[in-house]
């Protein structure tokens, strides 16, 4: 009943739309990094990773919707510290987001490293990885993009006015269809990635971007202070602005080379 209740209500219509809309455009880091660690496959084993990775990704923020009390334990600071040049309060949260941080530069600088060199014992390597080696590294970095994707859902939609059950019916609804078409779309990008090199350096660059954001974040959420300046929040709308428009003088690019060439 309360369910139908909120299937009536313009706002709950409202924040479902913006919801679906802010999840995929959180995706959207996720889907690079999709592409970029699927490409390191054999190409029949490439959709399935992509899509075992985004199904994980959709069951896991649908996990985590459901312990919404223990998500928010993991904001409650763990310790604090307080030195003469820096201050802080480290939270669960800020940990997981600061391990998310490490691992996209790690990842990202390694692979950068490896299309640079290009050496024989680079590309043997990537042909050893194996399947569940290229998931397990997805999962583990589905934690971090979950984490934010839930904390932005239970920011967006208000228990008090839609109730427990509608709240939940929709924001699970919202990360399902995000996650459905993201699954529609991760070929085409992955593919069009695969493709263009340029294009696998620039995604790479745009993970080491993220990771820089993760690390900010991290230190933003832990009041970190610095000789008494509090770390800021980078707002994410720089990040994928930037994104956009590298993409653009991008295209430009690739176009002009294609007129050249002919």
């Amino acid at each position: 009943m309360e369910i139908l209740q909120t299937a009536l209500l313009p706002s709950a219509w409202i924040a479902f739309a913006t919801l679906t809309f802010l999840e995929i455009v959180l995706g959207v880091d996720n889907i690079v990094f999709l592409s970029i660690m699927s490409s390191k496959l054999p190409e029949h084993q490439q959709a399935k990773a992509r899509s075992i990775g985004l199904i994980g990704a959709m069951l896991m923020r649908i996990a985590l919707l459901f312990c919404i009390s223990w998500l928010m334990q993991l904001t409650k600071p763990i310790f604090s510290f307080d030195t003469v040049w820096l201050d802080g309060s480290v939270s669960g949260q800020s940990l997981i987001v600061f391990a998310g941080g490490l691992f996209l530069l790690y990842k990202s600088v390694t692979e950068i490293h490896h299309k640079v060199e290009k050496t024989e014992q680079h590309d043997t390597k990537a042909k050893r990885t194996g399947l569940y080696s290229v998931i397990m590294q997805i999962v583990a970095l589905d934690i971090v993009f979950s984490f934010d994707s839930v904390l932005t859902a239970v920011g967006l939609v208000s228990f008090t006015e839609f109730g427990y059950a509608g709240a939940m019916t929709i924001m699970v609804t919202a990360v399902v269809i995000s996650i459905i078409i993201m699954l529609l779309f991760s070929g085409p990008v992955s593919h069009f990635v695969n493709e263009h090199p340029t294009i696998q350096i620039l995604g790479l660059a745009f993970l080491i971007l993220i990771g820089v954001m993760l690390l900010v974040e991290a230190a933003h959420l832990s009041n970190i202070s610095l000789f008494g300046t509090t770390v800021g929040e980078i707002p994410k709308g720089y990040i994928y602005f930037a994104i956009a428009f590298s993409l653009l003088v991008e295209f430009i690019n690739m176009k002009i080379r294609k007129k050249s060439d002919n």
